[in-house]
This record gives C-alpha cells, structure tokens and sequence, in this order.
C-alpha cells in the first residue's frame, strides 16, 4: 500500500470477469491536511494508485505503471461527502503486461475512468 492506513477494503467480489471491490477511506489521513485544509480532496494520483493496488491482489504480484491509455477525472472525491468508494475493474494478462480498465464510484457518481498498464517486477 502505498500510503499506510489510507483506506480498508470492506469487501470485494468477482462476477463474469469483472471485480468488484467497495473501499472506506480513512477520513482523518495525513494527506488531508496538506490536501486541502478544511476541504479535502483525493489526490488524483492516489486514485489511480487504487487500481494498481487492486490489480496487485488479484494477480498476487507487485506490478509498475507502465502508460496509461486513457486517464479521466471525472469528479473530486471528498472523503467527508463521501468516504466509500466502489471500484469496479477488469483485469486482463497479455504477454507480461497486466491491462487494467476500471471505474471508481462512490455516491455521486464517477469519479474516475482509467485504462491502464502495468508490468511485473
């Protein structure tokens, strides 16, 4: 993980290819009091660090952002609005790359669309 403490998994499933994972975001981490005090916002990068850490327990190895291919912040999620976030990804093995397509969404909506790429280390 990359921030200790971040978030917790509360439960995740599979369903005809697809994974299903809902995700509570720790309220009081330490990134929100740098980003923003007294209105805080997940950081975009972090986000898409979700998907890496949700691919990384499906495939059961440590994997490194190799490019993504089509990357679109689709709303600001605000841990106090909103602390739960519900992934939903498909995950795909070509060769030695790991393919990633995922949507993150909590209750307003998306807020993020990511079609990814990763390599095992």
């Amino acid at each position: 993980m990359l921030l200790k403490d971040f978030y917790s998994v509360l439960n995740s499933s599979e369903e005809n290819g697809k994974h299903f994972t809902q995700i509570e975001i720790n309220r009081k981490h330490d990134i929100y009091k740098g980003h923003f005090p007294g209105r805080p916002v997940t950081p975009g990068v972090i986000l898409m660090n979700l998907f890496k850490e949700e691919a990384e327990r499906r495939c059961a190895c440590k994997l490194q952002f190799v490019r993504g291919s089509n990357v679109k912040f689709m709303a600001v999620v605000d841990p106090n609005s909103d602390a739960i976030l519900n992934l939903e990804t498909e995950i795909m093995e070509e060769d030695q790359e790991i393919k990633l397509k995922g949507i993150a969404k909590n209750s307003a909506g998306i807020s993020l669309k990511i079609n990814s790429f990763y390599k095992k280390i």
